[in-house]
């Protein structure tokens, strides 16, 4: 029986990010990936935001060219709302890149990585087990912790495109009929595009790449593609972070913990900020014992907290059936005020989870 400090179960970012910063420490550290190849069965768009690219260490020959143009659009596809942004916005990574970089890094902090291996791995026995195993995980379950019930599924295609005259722009297009409780999507920065729609299941009106289609032949603005197509999809979890996130056996990151953006369902940020937090809690207690600090520090009731506003909002646009509501709203979006409010949650510099509302223990990068 091999017997190790620190298992990680999924080698996605949040995972390996885990496990570089708790290797970093001097923990034995092993991660398991059921996929033999990281660079197979992506399912993120690879969309980061300002403040992951300013406070992570991302490489940067992996992230496209910066967004700061963004175009909101009713159903009827007339008088969208354009927002410019004074700073680069959003890059879009090639995450095949981003995924190789941070197993580069979790081996070289000390972590074993051992791909094409499903949890729990046979012959092994872990002090802390930390679950970061995706949306339906399955550390979840075997540690008695909280699961994803709510959910948005999306699918996405990813190519390259030829140059032009037209600035980087993120598109994002609001249609109950298309992508019901969510909205359809385009990035198109120059050198790749990234086109996608999600919704809930429920209320999709057909199977996703019949949609996904139909959505990229009627926007007129998606590019032809000048290279091979990626296809990617899944589900995405909106219910905020879970409440009961951590026990004495393990903890969550991730999608696995629910750290994606209710309102705008991103999770990179949060998967990464969730990492540093988690790596310095499990630190904490592995050298300590103190469970009730584990609780403490890792509680998802308290990350929750910060976010009472953008799970009202989720509900609202849940609950958005009809095209001739959106149209409603788009009257007020195009007043200053609507601006503003998109302008902030386009380019607001908040954070998600705010993980500096545990300053004791989140350790200095």
């Amino acid at each position: 029986m091999e017997t190790v400090d620190v298992l990680v179960a999924g080698a996605g970012l949040a995972g390996l990010r885990t496990a570089s910063l708790l290797a970093g420490q001097g923990f034995d550290v092993l991660v398991c990936e059921r996929r033999a190849r990281l660079d197979s069965g992506i399912r993120t768009t690879g969309i980061f935001v300002r403040r992951t690219f300013e406070d992570f260490p991302l490489p940067q020959r992996c992230l496209g060219p910066a967004v700061r143009r963004v175009v909101l659009y009713p159903p009827s596809l007339r008088a969208p709302v354009e927002l410019v942004s004074t700073r680069d916005e959003y890059r879009v990574a090639d995450m095949a890149g981003i995924y190789s970089a941070a197993l580069g890094q979790a081996r070289q902090a000390g972590a074993r990585v051992r791909l094409g291996v499903s949890y729990p791995p046979a012959g092994v026995a872990a002090r802390f087990t930390i679950g970061a195993d995706g949306a339906r995980s399955t550390v979840a379950r075997r540690l008695g912790l909280d699961v994803n019930r709510h959910f948005i599924i999306g699918a996405e295609e990813e190519y390259p495109v030829t140059g032009g005259a037209r600035p980087p722009t993120f598109h994002c297009v609001l249609d109950p009929r298309l992508a019901p409780g969510y909205l359809a999507w385009l990035v198109d920065d120059g050198q790749r595009a990234h086109v996608g729609l999600a919704g809930r299941p429920e209320r999709l009106a057909g199977p996703l790449p019949r949609l996904l289609g139909s959505f990229a032949a009627e926007f007129p603005n998606v590019p032809a593609p000048a290279g091979p197509v990626r296809r990617r999809g899944g589900p995405i979890p909106i219910g905020g972070v879970l409440r009961r996130i951590a026990c004495p056996g393990g903890l969550l990151v991730g999608d696995a913990a629910g750290a994606v953006s209710p309102l705008t369902a991103g999770g990179l940020d949060p998967c990464l900020r969730m990492a540093q937090l988690a790596a310095a809690v499990t630190g904490d207690y592995l050298r300590t014992g103190d469970a009730s600090a584990l609780r403490r520090h890792y509680d998802g009731r308290a990350l929750r907290a910060r976010f009472r506003t953008r799970l009202l909002l989720r509900q609202i646009l849940s609950r958005i059936g009809t095209p001739g509501t959106v149209e409603a709203a788009f009257r007020l979006l195009r007043t200053p005020p609507g601006r503003a409010a998109a302008a902030r949650l386009m380019f607001g510099d908040g954070s998600f989870p705010d993980i500096r509302v545990f300053p004791s223990v989140v350790a200095d990068e």
